[in-house]
């Protein structure tokens, strides 16, 4: 019982600011319109490289596409979801993180829902389009395991990037100007995602597939749906561990997001 008078305020502020959004139609039309079209330049992008190359690291349009789709998706409703933690650094910077704190309601949360972007709703929209329709023609091959992948690797792969937002956002406890570095690391993900880890050379490929992870969004979770090996020699078992990753992604989040706010001193202010 404890728990649902905190539940009903988060819902409530989250209420009000998608009301405050919506009051200005045309602001939050264009807001949204200019979401969508931006989403659609990422993927277009892809397919710019596609067109000219004729296949991408190996894999044929059904491949890429249904990488494309997934990527773009995950990113998506994390974004949506916990993007706003990336506003962190100007809380802290401002000594506005202070209030957070004082209120009997997690900070994190707090943050999130205050600075919910309802516009954001779009691209989610986009996106789950789009992976529904690389699914249909993407060549997968449909078993109870890949129905049940096909479903999760989505929701395992926003809880990977959002896993990075908070970790990201959280650094601005330490450095308040980290905002770049953060930004590498999730749009810079969301790019590296939507191509197959082929593409890459060796070291770019160890470390930013295998060792950070971002492999396990998109290009492995592919692999599984398709029931195709890896040109890359991965064992099979490895193309259905998306879910451990972004598992252990949130834990590794949440130690960092603890680990801030116990260094965080206020600014007096």
């Amino acid at each position: 019982m404890a728990e649902l008078p905190d539940f009903t305020a988060y819902r409530e502020i989250l209420r009000a600011q998608v009301r405050a959004q919506a009051q200005y139609r045309a602001s939050f039309v264009v807001d949204l319109v200019g979401s969508m079209v931006s989403a659609a330049l990422d993927v277009a992008t892809v397919f710019v490289l596609f067109s000219v190359t004729g296949g991408l690291g190996g894999f044929g349009g059904g491949p890429v596409l249904l990488m494309v789709a997934l990527s773009a998706l995950a990113f998506s409703v994390a974004d949506l979801a916990v993007g706003a933690a990336d506003k962190l650094r100007e809380y802290v910077r401002n000594g506005l993180f202070d209030a957070l704190l004082l209120r009997p309601l997690s900070p994190l949360a707090q943050l999130v829902v205050v600075n919910f972007a309802f516009r954001r709703i779009g691209r989610v929209a986009q996106a789950g389009v789009l992976y529904v329709v690389a699914l249909a023609v993407g060549g997968v091959h449909w078993t109870p395991a890949s129905a049940v992948l096909a479903v999760v690797a989505p929701v395992a792969g926003a809880v990977f990037f959002g896993s990075l937002f908070v970790a990201g956002g959280s650094v601005a406890f330490w450095w308040t100007e980290s905002g770049q570095v953060a930004n590498a690391f999730t749009y810079g993900g969301r790019d590296f995602t939507s191509y197959p880890v082929t593409m890459f050379g060796d070291a770019f490929r160890a470390l930013f597939a295998y060792a950070l992870g971002f492999g396990f969004v998109a290009y492995f979770p592919v692999l599984a749906l398709l029931d195709r090996p890896d040109p890359l020699g991965a064992p099979h078992w490895v193309r259905w561990c998306s879910p451990a990753v972004a598992a252990l992604a949130a834990c590794l989040a949440a130690l960092v997001w603890r680990a801030g706010v116990r260094a965080y001193r206020s600014t007096g202010s």
